[in-house]
């Protein structure tokens, strides 16, 4: 059974998405403001957060920040605005998924579900198999372990920032564009989903490159997609 916290400063809201979970086996944490989120995320082992972005005090992209810190787990933000520059907004800081209030009953525990089976799959192979390594110029990843070094530095990337990049990197010099990466790695269809996979690449990139900007690990094809060299 999964654990999720959710955090938002709204009861009613915290209740409603407590209810919806709970009705699906999962077990619940809430909190009513980041810092009670955070206090709940340092003493529970917990599998995926939703969080809130407005919340008083720390909001919910400082909490999602503290996470991303020193955990890979799914993160979902909820917020009443859906613009197109604050769903970017989300995912450039580390979370997952994006969604909107108010929300179908059973869209977000679809999303939950969604989200911790991607998660999950990292955890599925047999340790003692054969480790699934690629080996580039400047770049290591073993799949097994989930692990990546790039100019020979560890990276440590979200379980999203991890497929993408392993989709990539598994098939040296092809070039994908946004919606293949989109369908491939979320395993959904894509409706215009190309910001959401540029501002994982963008993030990518930062992990990956840091300072080392003139040996681009990741390329792009411009007006076509983008690609790893052998």
């Amino acid at each position: 059974m999964a654990t999720i916290l959710v955090a938002d400063d709204d009861p009613d809201i915290a209740e409603l998405v407590e209810l919806h979970l709970a009705g699906e086996g999962f077990r619940v944490f809430k909190a009513y403001d980041g810092a009670e989120a955070l206090n709940i995320f340092g003493r529970e082992k917990i599998d995926l957060a939703i969080l809130d972005i407005m919340m008083p005090g720390v909001d919910g992209i400082q909490v999602c920040k503290r996470i991303r810190e020193f955990s890979t787990i799914p993160v979902i933000m909820l917020s009443a605005r859906d613009s197109e520059e604050d769903k970017v907004a989300g995912l450039e800081i580390g979370a997952d998924d994006y969604v909107t209030k108010p929300f179908q009953k059973g869209e977000l525990a679809a999303r939950v579900k969604s989200q911790l089976r991607r998660y999950q799959r990292f955890g599925a192979q047999d340790p003692a198999e054969k480790s699934d390594e690629i080996r580039l110029e400047n770049l290591y990843i073993e799949k097994n372990t989930h692990s990546v070094k790039a100019f020979g530095n560890p990276v440590r990337l979200t379980h999203l920032e991890f497929e993408i990049l392993y989709l990539l990197a598994s098939h040296p010099g092809k070039v994908f564009s946004t919606d293949e990466i989109f369908e491939t790695v979320w395993k959904e269809k894509s409706f215009d989903m190309s910001n959401t996979v540029m501002v994982h690449i963008r993030r990518l990139r930062e992990k990956l490159e840091g300072r080392q900007r003139k040996a681009q690990i990741i390329k792009t094809v411009w007006g076509v997609g983008y690609k790893i060299e052998a």
